[in-house]
């Protein structure tokens, strides 16, 4: 039996370790899941690579993209815009791929008014304390600006409430089996499987 592709989002606080831990998804091989790659305005940090981690574009083109109806999400965070665009997630989803969204806690609000039905993990930091520390050995930002993306994060963090599942990225390996674990027991959820027996039983 056909089954559509289970949208996964994945946000957090800036710093908890998102990109890290979606990497460690990939290279793991317990998921067989399509990574959506956002876009975003902001400068490329060192190691980054066009069109794998983000796609770097201008603010005009972004909002040219917004204009045309291109984007599933999009939200402006600390001055630079991130979002992502629509008709590969649509695609990949129809195919019956599981698909991967790596996004912002704004950008995850729009996605859940759009597809409810999506699977939504905050991760979260052990402790304030240790968020900081992150942000701050990232060594990419001014003083200045990390204590906006702390006073950001508190408020994102009280946004826990709007998502299905919290998950500790104490250690990234830890954090990558739970996400299994969470995705695993999605796939068997009544509600998700319900309509292909009842097809099957319509047909027979």
């Amino acid at each position: 039996m056909s089954e559509k592709g289970l949208l996964i989002v994945l946000s957090g606080p800036s710093g908890v370790g998102k990109g890290t831990v979606r990497q460690k998804m990939v290279e793991s091989k317990l998921f067989e899941f399509q990574y959506s790659v956002s876009m975003t305005t902001r400068k490329p940090r060192p190691g980054e690579v066009d069109g794998e981690d983000y796609y770097f574009t201008t603010k005009d083109k972004f909002k040219e993209a917004i204009a045309n109806g291109k984007m599933l999400e999009h939200a402006q965070y600390v001055d630079n815009f991130y979002g992502t665009p629509l008709t590969p997630v649509k695609k990949m989803l129809a195919e019956g791929h599981d698909v991967l969204l790596e996004i912002e806690v704004n950008g995850a609000m729009k996605v859940r008014e759009k597809m409810p039905d999506g699977v939504f993990i905050f991760l979260t930091p052990p402790d304030l304390m240790e968020l900081k520390d992150r942000i701050t050995k990232r060594g990419t930002d001014a003083a200045a600006v990390i204590e906006k993306r702390m006073a950001q994060a508190k408020v994102e963090i009280m946004m826990m409430e709007n998502y299905d599942y919290a998950v500790v990225n104490d250690k990234v390996e830890n954090a990558v089996n739970r996400i299994k674990d969470i995705v695993s027991s999605e796939h068997v959820r009544v509600p998700r499987v319900i309509d292909n027996y009842r097809k099957m039983i319509k047909e027979n």
